[in-house]
């Protein structure tokens, strides 16, 4: 069982490296060139060790060193100017070669980030109801940059520690054999010590990065919601609740990082053990005459070739563990699909729609929920008609009108545009013909002017202005300091609901859509600007069809068709006369707005 489990983590781990490998295309060069240049500046840190041994036995301390020295200064002189020139061209390298770690790291960065954005864009809603914003921010941001650290620092110490520790160990056993043996006889310990480290701090690395991704949640829904916050005054009960996440966070992430302090003292006391051990041996070596005081000055001048690597190994572990924690989360955003998508052989229809809309024995429910939400919904709306959604709360009417830009699929049955099943079309030129306007309106911290022109920027101002004015926005624009160049702060953030609304319905008209639906725009408006909005819709200097989910009469009345729904179906349909003469649910509305029940008699509200 437990070797099934490696066998998972290994491929995992490949996995892993092979998307990173992939997403360095176009800097795989650079990369590798890093990757030599790492090994030869390791290398060359033997040099120095090399070139001192061979001064010491020959011009200092050898049988013939003065003789030696008298007649060979040159030699001398040339060895030292050695030893300085490849000590400034090793530090060079190292140079040059970090420069070309962190510049793959930062386009691998720049790419896979561009690359995730894109993805969220691109999701559905399934998507966004599973995911919290706050751990999409996190992975956006934290987790990618651990994905960084790793092209930039992890993979370079791993072959700078391996090439430094390989290669000091062949110059030791070409210098002689037992003393590097003594050596290796610390190192079984701190590879034992390494891989017990990296099995204990791996899952705390999953948790730390968990509780980061919840305290990014609460941090971004509480500022979200301030408007609520102080609303309740609960300032001090939302500053008690995000403590509570940042001490779990804390508390996880001295966890994981005492995990290593723990471990650490094993490791350094090897690592430090490895000096006496050199001292001893070297020592009994030069007694019996078995090595030079040169000799000695080279072992002792690259004894921390095999320290430090194995210092590094837990750091590097460290590291390696929260990139595998990271890039878990990245990846699984990163080769994430919809769920709803065009089909290979989608229809494709390039043309302004003519705005024909069918349901045809519509089912629907969510994945996530159990009893249905939609039952057998039917009804056409011919191009340019008017067609109005009432009922209770609950009753299915946003999931309805969901249906016909393709957020959700119905379970059962068709919806079609101009004859089309929606799930044939291409998504874009589908919902790039329908104009959505909803009663929780977001605005972006923009110009009055590029929020009411974000679905077409070559809008020209005119044409801004006019679309304003079939919303009823333009009286109160023109009254603010900068006009259409008045900066809203996020979310609609100093205008009235009724304002944000009727920016809301000026965006959703200036894309000219062939199908515009309306979800309740009008509910934060008053009655005279309602019947102006009423006015503009009905006079557009364009075609469109427009579905329209309302609870004043004033907005139904005028509508070609009314569809009452209740628990997921249409109980009632017709027009404001014909529901009347019904005297169902549609007649009690009307009385109870109007309050004048002798008026409905004759059909007139």
């Amino acid at each position: 069982m437990s070797s099934a489990k490696e066998n998972r983590a290994i491929s995992e781990k490949q996995s892993k490296i092979k998307w990173l490998w992939e997403n360095m295309k176009g800097y795989r060069a650079l990369y590798i060139l890093g990757i030599f240049g790492t090994i030869l500046y390791n290398f060359l840190q033997l040099t120095v060790p090399h070139f001192m041994q061979q001064v010491i036995d020959t011009y200092l301390s050898g049988d013939n060193a003065a003789e030696n020295l008298a007649n060979d200064r040159k030699g001398f002189y040339i060895m030292l100017i050695a030893m300085v020139g490849i000590t400034f061209f090793r530090t060079s390298v190292v140079y040059y070669t970090c420069m070309l770690f962190e510049r793959v790291s930062q386009a691998v960065l720049y790419r896979v980030r561009n690359f995730l954005y894109d993805k969220v864009q691109r999701q559905d809603m399934k998507f966004y109801a599973t995911y919290r914003t706050g751990d999409l921010m996190t992975r956006l941001t934290g987790d990618l940059d651990a994905v960084r650290h790793m092209v930039a620092w992890v993979i370079r110490s791993i072959i700078e520690s391996f090439s430094l520790f390989l290669s000091t160990m062949i110059y030791f056993f070409i210098m002689d054999w037992k003393v590097a043996l003594s050596m290796l006889i610390l190192a079984p310990f701190v590879f034992i010590t390494i891989v017990l480290f990296k099995k204990k701090v791996g899952p705390k690395h999953n948790a730390l990065r968990e509780k980061l991704s919840h305290l990014n949640t609460a941090a971004q829904e509480n500022i979200s919601g301030n408007r609520v916050v102080k609303a309740f005054a609960r300032e001090d009960y939302e500053i008690k609740k995000f403590d509570e996440r940042n001490k779990d966070y804390s508390d996880t992430n001295k966890d994981t990082a005492l995990t290593w302090l723990h471990y650490y003292p094993f490791i350094e006391t090897f690592a430090d053990i490895m000096p006496v051990v050199l001292l001893v041996t070297v020592g009994l070596f030069i007694i019996n005459g078995q090595l030079t005081l040169g000799e000695y000055a080279a072992f002792s001048g690259l004894v921390w070739a095999l320290c430090n690597p194995m210092r590094n190994l837990g750091s590097i572990i460290n590291e390696f563990q929260r990139f595998s924690s990271a890039s878990a989360k990245v990846m699984e955003i990163y080769y994430s699909e919809p769920h709803i998508k065009d089909k290979e052989d989608a229809v494709d229809m390039p043309e302004r729609f003519r705005g024909e809309i069918e349901f045809d024995h519509v089912d629907f429910k969510y994945d996530d929920g159990e009893l249905p939400v939609l039952t057998d919904i039917s009804f056409k709306a011919k191009p340019g008609e008017t067609i109005a959604i009432m009922g209770e709360t609950g009753c299915g009417k946003t999931s309805l009108i969901h249906l016909i830009p393709r957020f959700y699929e119905p379970t059962k049955g068709t919806v079609k545009i101009d004859g089309v099943n929606v799930q044939d079309m291409k998504l874009k030129q589908l919902r790039g013909n329908i104009g959505l306007a909803t009663q929780d309106v977001l605005l972006y911290s923009n110009t009055i002017d590029g929020n009411i022109a974000y679905g077409d920027e070559s809008l020209t101002e005119k044409e801004v202005v006019k679309f304003a004015k079939y919303s009823a926005a333009s009286d109160f624009i023109a009254k603010m300091p900068e006009g259409y160049e008045t900066i809203v702060g996020e979310r609609g953030v100093g205008l009235s609901g009724g304002q944000k609304q009727r920016i809301s319905l000026a965006r959703a008209l200036a894309v000219k859509p062939s199908i515009l639906i309306l979800d309740d725009t009008t509910s934060a408006v008053d009655l005279e600007t309602e019947k102006v909005i009423q006015e503009g819709l009905r006079n557009l200097d364009f075609k469109c069809t427009k579905i329209i989910i309302a609870q004043r009469i004033s907005t139904t009345k005028f509508a070609d068709k009314i569809l009452i729904l209740k628990d997921g179906k249409i109980i009632e349909s017709g027009t404001h006369e014909e529901l009347i003469k019904q005297h169902g649910y549609y007649y009690d509305v009307v009385k109870l707005q109007t309050g004048e029940e002798e008026s409905l008699k004759g059909g007139i509200a």
